[in-house]
């Protein structure tokens, strides 16, 4: 079965130039991230448009609320067809353990995955917030506390991969945003890694946006960065 390893952020206000960008790209190659700002314009009805082109969905709402709440978005979101959602791992357990018991009730169940800690965070913006634990600690405790809860594997950067990877072993999901090619601008991620140092990392899945949407030819940076990661095309 094919299982690309690299999704394609679909950062867009709009659902004319994600559709124009996903036209332009090939759904053996890569999966497609659906975040807050495009499903807000455009919602479900682009969702069912980008898998009816036969694309693998990564809904990236993360929800974060009472169990009953997040868990009832859950189950909505699993009966679209998506391949994968995510929740706030400081949802909690009882949120958790909701989310995860609503996907199993559905007839396609999508991965569920637990958003621990956000890449454009660093540690100074942790002491912002009253936490004194490292971006890894925390990272590591939010991943135990979703694995507990049955959960398929996180978010996480990929700077946390290796020691993810260690704790929890090779069927726990790893999906690594803040990854940039070398040579390209960070842009507004503070922790980043190429796309062949997060795969060795231990990254299962890599979350790419910039350096292939605005690429003149995004075609081509998909196809660079799948033989870059080993990937036999």
């Amino acid at each position: 079965m094919n299982d690309p390893k690299i999704i394609v952020a679909l950062d867009y206000s709009d659902a004319a130039p994600a559709l124009a960008l996903v036209s332009r790209l090939d759904p053996n190659l890569c999966r497609l991230k659906v975040g807050k700002e495009l499903f807000t314009a455009a919602g479900p009805a682009l969702v069912e448009k980008l898998l009816k082109l036969g694309y693998g969905i990564f809904l990236d709402l993360k929800y974060h609320d009472i169990p009953n709440t997040a868990a009832q978005a859950c189950k909505v979101a699993s009966n679209m067809g998506v391949w994968m959602i995510n929740v706030h791992a400081l949802g909690g357990r009882k949120m958790l353990v909701a989310a995860r018991e609503a996907v199993e009730s559905v007839a396609h169940r999508p991965k569920l995955i637990a958003v621990t800690m956000l890449t454009s965070l660093a540690q100074e913006d942790l002491v912002d917030i009253g936490i004194t634990a490292t971006p890894a600690e925390m990272v590591l405790r939010l991943a135990i506390l979703a694995r507990d809860s049955g959960l398929d594997g996180v978010v996480c950067s990929a700077m946390e991969a290796s020691l993810l990877r260690k704790q929890f072993g090779v069927a726990f999901c790893l999906v690594t945003p803040g990854i940039r090619p070398a040579q390209t601008d960070p842009d507004d991620q503070s922790r980043v890694m190429t796309p062949q140092a997060a795969v060795q990392a231990g990254s299962s899945y890599l979350v790419i946006g910039r350096p292939i949407t605005q690429a003149t030819d995004p075609l081509r940076a998909l196809l660079d960065i799948n033989r870059e990661i080993g990937v036999s095309l």
